[in-house]
């Protein structure tokens, strides 16, 4: 047992030396190949800390080696710029001035509810309280607020990437035979729709697959 608590502080110690090496980005928003070597430490220090017939010596080179590896794809990254690319990703801009990119969303294995998840997360209710907003290659969510945002309510989503969601219809007081009407008047088939949502107001965020999106209005019965 003794053995085992002293085994286990020097892995500790060890771990703690190399972490405040690697710097704070470890700790803070890592970028892909910061997780994976997290990942790969964290491995490498249970295995020589509960298995005694393991070298310690072993699992602190082990530790050591990763380590070295951080740090030269960090001195490859400051002398060969697109190295951050290949190793890291860019970002990638999901909302423009035309409204939601889908190909940048399928790009990140996103749909337009992950997207919607990630601006609640920040602040922004609705899909027009940002200009542009982007995915950084750590993961995290960015954006240029609209100034001119007036978000009154909650949005909910009542049309996703062509599938039309039951349940917040009723929740917004509309039938599929009102949206079907209201699509009509926009000369849109629901399959072609990219987003719609709506909120306690009745205002609409409404875009077609390869069109700008719009403002509307269209008349809810429902609360929330």
């Amino acid at each position: 047992m003794a053995l085992i608590f002293i085994r286990t502080a020097i892995i500790f110690i060890t771990l703690l030396f190399i972490m405040r090496l690697m710097g704070k980005s470890q700790i803070g928003e890592m970028q892909p190949f910061e997780f994976v070597i997290t990942l790969l430490i964290a491995e490498l220090a249970c295995i020589p800390m509960a298995d005694t017939s393991i070298p310690l010596l072993y699992g602190i080179i082990a530790i050591v080696a990763i380590f070295v590896m951080h740090q030269i794809v960090w001195l490859l990254d400051l002398w060969f710029k697109p190295m951050k690319t290949i190793v890291c990703g860019k970002p990638s801009i999901v909302i423009n001035k035309d409204g939601i990119d889908e190909q940048e969303l399928k790009k990140n294995n996103l749909d337009v509810g992950d997207l919607i998840e990630s601006m609640r997360v920040a602040g922004y209710f609705a899909l027009d309280d940002v200009y542009y907003g982007l995915y950084e290659a750590n993961g995290s969510f960015s954006a240029l607020e609209n100034p001119d945002r007036n978000t009154t309510s909650l949005s909910v989503t009542v049309i996703d990437g062509g599938k039309p969601d039951e349940k917040n219809l009723n929740l917004c007081g509309l039938d599929l035979q009102k949206l079907k009407d209201f699509l009509t008047a926009q000369n849109a088939k629901m399959k072609e729709v990219v987003v719609m949502t709506v909120n306690a107001d009745g205002r609409v965020y409404f875009q077609k697959k390869g069109e700008k999106y719009k403002i509307l209005k269209m008349e809810v019965g429902g609360k929330w």
